[in-house]
């Protein structure tokens, strides 16, 4: 970049990280453009709830407009905030009740939004700074310092900053640092939806649309339970670019309200070939792998659509040794793609696109070397991202753990936390921190 030019980032992948970047660069007034694989806004319709910590509500409020970050807030699913444990048998061992997490401050609180919901206001003010149909296949350095970025379509973009956006499978990572992996942890989970109508509603337990729970049974396997309803509608609180109005709980074509679970083990725990079952016969799967606890989630598995139910392989990053800065960097899932469980990668994402972020447009108002913020973005963003990375995998672990001594002293943790109101406190500060 030369001295006297102002920069100019390209983001390769249009998830949320890479969203919530161009967005924050935006608004500073820094040129970017965001290339996505997918050929229209609406083809990226997979994805369930998702929990957006306080890393992540505040990342989302420094990036977006005031009144982007309104709208977010105005769509965040109905029981967002509470969390509960309990057995398999739906004992109770300790509930976080909404009332008790909520915070004062809407950047610094916890939120269940819908992913679609949640893309579609990080594109509303984007417009035609994201190209569509357009999948990274390689770049190049200039002897200038400049990034060439070459697209599938045969297309190509000089930029100043390549930021690699595109996920766990990444091509600019493969590129970039071919010696970062992603390996399968084998553990799988068995997803499915239980539509919400009025008289599905009846036939469940109303614990279970309280919030989202996980469920502990005594050893090798868990599942997590989280409910998404939607406000009724309302008056629009924002206007997208093109026109259409962001109401509370829009999601193109996944406006039914639902219950999300996910039953996960070891993948030699179920006994059979979980790769060349169909839809039905995962579902069937799930069903017999909850035998035995309580008819209330019994009920939840066994009255879904089993045209929903989705076999999900959990893979995660292996941490690698610093590397030196470059005008390619990486963000998200990128290069530190985790499992679910502990529910932070998201947040983790988002807490990266809000540190690049200030360290770009400090390189773009020449307070600081493009270099020297690149590589202060990577060294804080290894050490946190590896972290999230490492605790997660450690979650999972232990989630489907076999130890039966293990379970019951987690468990007594749990309710003892329960009784003693700072430790509950405390317990529910750390909950996707």
């Amino acid at each position: 970049m030369a001295s006297n030019t102002p920069l100019k980032v390209i983001v390769a992948g249009g998830g949320i990280g890479g969203l919530a970047l161009a967005n924050g660069l935006r608004r500073a007034g820094v040129a970017v453009s965001v290339h996505e694989r997918e050929v229209r806004r609406t083809d990226r319709l997979q994805g369930f709830r998702i929990h957006i910590n306080p890393h992540g509500s505040g990342a989302l409020a420094e990036l977006l407009s005031p009144e982007l970050f309104a709208t977010f807030v105005a769509c965040s699913g109905q029981g967002g905030n509470g969390f509960g444990f309990v057995t398999e048998q739906l004992s109770s061992l300790i509930d976080f009740e909404s009332a008790e997490t909520a915070s004062a401050h809407a950047d610094r609180d916890h939120y269940g939004i819908s992913r679609i919901t949640l893309r579609r206001i990080l594109l509303a003010e984007l417009g035609d700074a994201v190209h569509y149909g357009s999948a990274f296949d390689r770049y190049e350095h200039r002897p200038d310092g400049r990034v060439v970025v070459h697209f599938a379509d045969g297309g190509s973009e000089v930029g100043d900053v390549l930021v690699g956006a595109d996920g766990g499978t990444s091509r600019v990572r493969a590129q970039y640092l071919p010696q970062a992996r992603r390996v399968d942890t084998g553990i799988v989970t068995i997803a499915g939806k239980y539509a919400l109508t009025p008289s599905a509603r009846d036939r469940l337990d109303p614990r279970l649309l309280a919030h989202p729970h996980s469920v502990i049974p005594p050893s090798g396997c868990g599942m997590f339970i989280a409910p998404h309803e939607f406000a009724p509608p309302a008056p629009g609180v924002a206007l997208g670019s093109d026109g259409t109005e962001l109401t509370p709980g829009f999601l193109f074509d996944d406006t039914q309200p639902y219950v999300f679970w996910a039953f996960a083990a070891e993948r030699d725990r179920f006994g059979v070939d979980l790769s060349a079952l169909d839809a039905a016969e995962l579902h069937a799967t799930a069903v017999r792998m909850t035998a035995g606890w309580a008819p209330e989630l019994r009920r939840l598995v066994a009255e879904s659509d089993s045209a929903t139910a989705t076999l999900l392989p959990i893979k995660t990053s292996v941490p690698i040794p610093r590397w030196t800065p470059t005008t390619v960097t990486l963000l998200g899932d990128a290069i530190h793609s985790m499992t679910p469980f502990a529910g932070i990668g998201a947040n983790t994402a988002l807490r990266d696109a809000q540190l690049l972020c200030r360290m770009l447009v400090a390189a773009d108002r020449r307070e600081r070397g493009l270099l020297d913020a690149i590589g202060a973005y990577e060294t804080a963003m290894t050490d946190y991202g590896f972290a999230a990375v490492r605790t997660s995998l450690s979650t999972a672990e232990r989630a489907v753990a076999d130890g039966r001594l293990g379970r019951m002293m987690g468990k007594l943790v749990l309710r003892t936390a329960g009784a003693i109101p700072p430790m509950k406190r405390k317990m529910f500060a750390d909950l996707g921190a």
